[in-house]
């Protein structure tokens, strides 16, 4: 057979592999996620009178289940359902998110508790665990059958990419939802999107997606060894602990940042809504512009300049609350709309090129759990935060009716923006270890 044989037949079997088609919707529901949580937070703060502290301790607590993830991913590298470990947890991870958010729609009629609205959006975390834990190692192992590290960004940049695109809608239609309808319309409709990637999902067979064959499928005492052999990898040990540290130690002050927004300067829903679509904009950019011309930058450099950037934005906000950019005749409106979107999507920048880094240092047979012990990291890392953020806020005495300390606080978060550049080492540097390789010989 002739190599134009070879490669008609290769094209022939990339375009009848579903995996971008599977991976595309997936992460694009997901990314969709923030239609139902704007409506979350408007229905939590109009019609459950909760205040910024509750609202940001109730968001971030929704995402404990994200904290799991190891688990989720030991058990989906380990334990299959007819011959499948990976299709299967997505399904069922839909169907938890359908049944969670179809069960808001319908509950919140009539006077829903705290309490249950708080189960529900643990249920439908726990769902979209599922679903990331078993996306993400398939990214993961489709990057393995690839050569080149050019190449090995690919999919996780068409991923991001995709996710940035469901959030973009997702949030440019909340806004207008929640103002044209209610709150809870968003809800129906995301349960209903859910219901539709369950129903996709269980049509597609996982030997269509040519990923590469374990020999046989290990125990999860097995998984839970390799996993513990590879977190004790410098390389792997050290970069996890930066990415976690580096979000972590800043506590950060969105729910205040909402209430401030919304109650104090009277700020309107739908145009809060096309602010968070200049933030996923922001995102899908940054993933088209990794994968066109920042593939072969270090991951550290990237890190490092994105951190930079952070402290910027939070210094702008910093300058926002003060009155100095309305001084110069900027609108509050004007900087709502491009600016406060986009530093809240700014702290997710570094996860693309940190999987990236990730992907190449995970030994094959691991993928799942490694990156589901990442990911976990990283939400616990923003769990942590927002914590923080609630006894900052308390710190400082904001409250409801008095935003006073809010710039002091916000001065604070800066600061913490920038410690963890000080241990940017931590961060696997490849040229730099073939470097001080060389030099050794």
């Amino acid at each position: 057979m002739s190599s134009s044989d070879d490669h008609a037949g290769e094209e022939s079997r990339h375009r009848r592999n579903p995996i971008r088609w599977l991976l595309g919707f997936g992460f694009f529901v997901q990314g969709f996620r923030g239609f139902p949580w704007l409506g979350a937070n408007f229905f939590l703060t109009e019609q459950l009178r909760v205040n910024p502290s509750v609202l940001q301790l109730l968001q971030n607590s929704a995402n404990l289940p994200m904290v799991a993830k190891p688990i989720y991913g030991v058990v989906s590298d380990s334990v299959y359902f007819f011959g499948q470990h990976r299709i299967p947890y997505i399904a069922i991870g839909a169907l938890l998110q359908a049944i969670s958010w179809l069960a808001i729609a319908f509950l919140s009629r009539s006077n829903v508790s705290i309490l249950a609205l708080s189960i529900y959006l643990l249920l439908s975390n726990l769902g979209a665990s599922f679903v990331e834990v078993a996306n993400d190692a398939i990214v993961a192992e489709a990057g393995k059958q690839k050569a080149s590290e050019t190449q090995s960004g690919e999919l996780p940049s068409f991923v991001w990419m995709a996710s940035s695109l469901g959030g973009i809608l997702g949030n440019l239609l909340g806004g207008i939802a929640i103002k044209t309808f209610s709150a809870q319309s968003t809800f129906l409709v995301f349960g209903i999107l859910a219901l539709l990637q369950f129903l996709v999902t269980i049509n597609i067979r996982e030997k269509s997606l040519n990923l590469p064959e374990n020999p046989s499928p290990a125990g999860i005492r097995k998984h839970l060894s390799d996993l513990s052999h590879v977190l004790r990898k410098p390389e792997i040990s050290f970069s996890i602990a930066w990415i976690a540290l580096s979000t972590a130690v800043v506590p950060v002050l969105t729910g205040t940042m909402f209430f401030y927004q919304t109650k104090f300067l009277k700020i309107d829903a739908s145009l809060l809504g096309i602010s968070k679509v200049f933030g996923q904009i922001a995102m899908l950019l940054w993933g088209f512009a990794y994968n066109r011309w920042l593939k072969s930058v270090q991951p550290r450099k990237l890190m490092t300049a994105i951190q930079v950037t952070i402290a910027v934005f939070v210094i702008s906000d910093l300058l926002f609350v003060r009155g100095v950019y309305r001084d110069l005749g900027v609108p509050d409106s004007v900087y709502v709309l491009f600016f406060s979107g986009f530093l809240e999507t700014l702290f997710y920048f570094k996860i693309l090129p940190f999987t990236v880094l990730m992907a190449r240092l995970c030994p094959p047979g691991c993928e799942g759990s490694l990156m589901a012990f990442v990911m976990s990291a990283i939400a616990l890392a923003f769990i942590v935060s927002g914590y923080l953020g609630i006894v900052l806020a308390s710190f400082v005495g904001v409250t409801v009716d008095d935003f006073s300390g809010f710039t002091r606080g916000l001065a604070i978060e800066a600061f913490c923006v920038g410690i963890p550049l000080i241990l940017t080492s931590w961060i696997y540097d490849e040229a730099e270890t073939k470097e001080k390789s060389k030099k050794k010989e």
